[in-house]
């Protein structure tokens, strides 16, 4: 068995912080950081994730109000030990291009793409630590059978600090918040 490189060892006892994140050039892309441990996507990306997640951008884009952006596959610093990095976000914020991260107060929406490997951490943890840290609105993209996507969406109940559903969406997604939006959910898959 061979052992780890010295990079993968947690620098102190209570594990990896947020900020770590940008000191380690070695690790693979698309490192997430969870309840201070370090979580790796290995496995091979599949076209659906990728062709949705570029789509989902791109019909959000032609949407997005002045003074908002969208990305993709940009780490938000929910607090010193969590560093998720969703699949797409939306952010009302300014910046310059060197930027690696957000705050949850600059994040408008973050939405995961489900895949095998990450599965239950988009549907159980990240929607707890999202809610948590006052994300306004989660949607986790699902593949259902023929390779449509099913858009389930939370919004915010801030007196709880908890997701509330808002609707699971096939076929076509419309929604007044965070900003009138209106996806052919069908045409993100090809």
């Amino acid at each position: 068995m061979s052992e780890l490189p010295d990079w993968m060892y947690a620098p102190r006892d209570e594990g990896w912080f947020a900020d770590d994140l940008d000191h380690l050039p070695q690790a693979p892309r698309h490192t997430e950081l969870i309840d201070g441990a370090l979580v790796f996507m290995m496995s091979p990306q599949r076209w659906w994730h990728g062709e949705v997640v570029d789509n989902l951008k791109i019909a959000l884009l032609a949407q997005v109000p002045t003074g908002t952006r969208v990305g993709r596959e940009m780490s938000i610093k929910l607090d010193k030990r969590n560093r998720p990095e969703p699949d797409v976000l939306v952010v009302k914020a300014e910046f310059e291009g060197r930027r690696t991260q957000f705050t949850p107060d600059e994040v408008l929406l973050a939405v995961e793409v489900v895949s095998p490997e990450s599965a239950h951490r988009d549907r159980r943890v990240k929607i707890r630590k999202y809610a948590e840290a006052g994300i306004p609105h989660y949607w986790v993209v699902e593949e259902e059978e023929g390779g449509q996507p099913a858009v389930h969406v939370y919004e915010l109940d801030q007196a709880t600090s908890t997701y509330a559903p808002a609707g699971i969406f096939r076929g076509t997604l419309e929604r007044p918040v965070p900003f009138p939006i209106m996806i052919d959910l069908n045409a993100l898959a090809g």
